[in-house]
């Protein structure tokens, strides 16, 4: 366990990791709205005209030897670095949470930590060699939506099982595939890239999981049947705007559907200020640990190696589409 405290509300500082990238606005208006200050951030891309709107003054770099090499100045001169928040593609986690842990702060982490298991036991005593900690930005858990369906699950029969559909259709164009979240290797393909923390929401509500099967698995779509303490959840994923539904509205590019015994979840909104939770649950000692993230890393890993097995379980209705799309 991390030894590391902070003290009182004095101000914190950052490092951000991926300012350039899709997720990061959300990351710096976490840090302004927590009391934060961003004072140094770094991407390979220097499209980051969004800082200005919310840390103008912090130091920029293109090359992580030079990003580098200035925060371990800073820390030479007593400029604390608190946090070092990390939006970097997936494959690079890794080692950009070793480098804020090794240089004296606490990491802020989106998902997927890591793309292989194994890598967890790495960080876990990396942790204890720095007294450092690393937080996973697991912002589903935060939502109100999902938060009153935890409680409703728990405040019913613990034998209980409840019949769950996940359909999650965003359509995305050639970019994708040619971008490193095409790259298997790089993302951990769809039901990593999308799909993990659709996983851990589930696992959240209904319970550890159980079993796992593999319908369809591509590098547009991935489908399959999972089945938790509390749940039997059909589930596809695709990316692939042939593969949207037919009952998608005319016009819309995106599909998300989550039906629990019938009923459908609404959790399409309330996303704005998600970020900001989950910075203000690590400054209160209340981020999500390497230990809460592991049977999502698990699963997912599972789902990219298991075999395939389509008539085994049942499948999402929407499947047929997605493989004759």
């Amino acid at each position: 366990m991390s030894t590391h405290v902070r003290v009182g509300n004095m101000k914190r500082n950052y490092a951000l990791i991926g300012a350039a990238g899709y997720i990061a606005p959300r990351h710096m208006k976490a840090i302004r709205e927590t009391g934060g200050v961003l004072t140094i951030a770094y991407d390979l891309n220097d499209s980051v005209g969004v800082m200005d709107s919310h840390f103008p003054d912090a130091a920029f770099f293109t090359e992580f030897e030079q990003f580098e090499n200035e925060v371990y100045a800073r820390q030479a001169r007593g400029e604390q670095i608190d946090y070092v928040g990390i939006c970097s593609p997936n494959y690079l986690h890794k080692a950009h949470m070793s480098f804020a842990l090794r240089s004296g702060a606490d990491a802020i982490c989106e998902k997927p930590l890591v793309l292989d298991p194994s890598e967890l036991d790495q960080l876990i005593a990396l942790e204890k060699e720095t007294g450092h900690k690393i937080n996973s930005i697991l912002q589903l858990r935060l939502h109100p939506a999902i938060r009153a369906l935890k409680e409703k699950v728990e405040s019913g029969p613990a034998d209980r099982m409840y019949d769950v559909d996940l359909g999650y259709f965003t359509s995305r164009g050639s970019w994708y595939h040619a971008s490193w979240k095409g790259d298997i290797g790089r993302s951990g393909g769809i039901a990593t890239n999308i799909g993990v923390h659709f996983y851990d929401m589930l696992s959240f509500v209904f319970g550890p999981i159980k079993s796992s099967v593999v319908h369809h698995r591509a590098a547009d779509a991935s489908a399959g049947y999972l089945e938790f303490q509390q749940a039997r959840v059909r589930w596809v994923l695709s990316i692939n705007r042939s593969h949207l539904p037919a009952h998608t509205p005319e016009g819309q590019s995106t599909h998300r559907s989550i039906t629990i015994d019938g009923e459908e979840i609404e959790f399409s909104g309330g996303f704005t200020d998600l970020h900001t939770a989950s910075y203000q649950g690590v400054l209160d000692n209340e981020g999500f640990g390497l230990d809460v993230v592991r049977p999502s890393i698990e699963l997912v890993s599972d789902i990219r190696n298991a075999p395939l097995e389509p008539e085994k379980g049942e499948q999402h209705p929407d499947l047929l589409k997605v493989i004759g799309g």
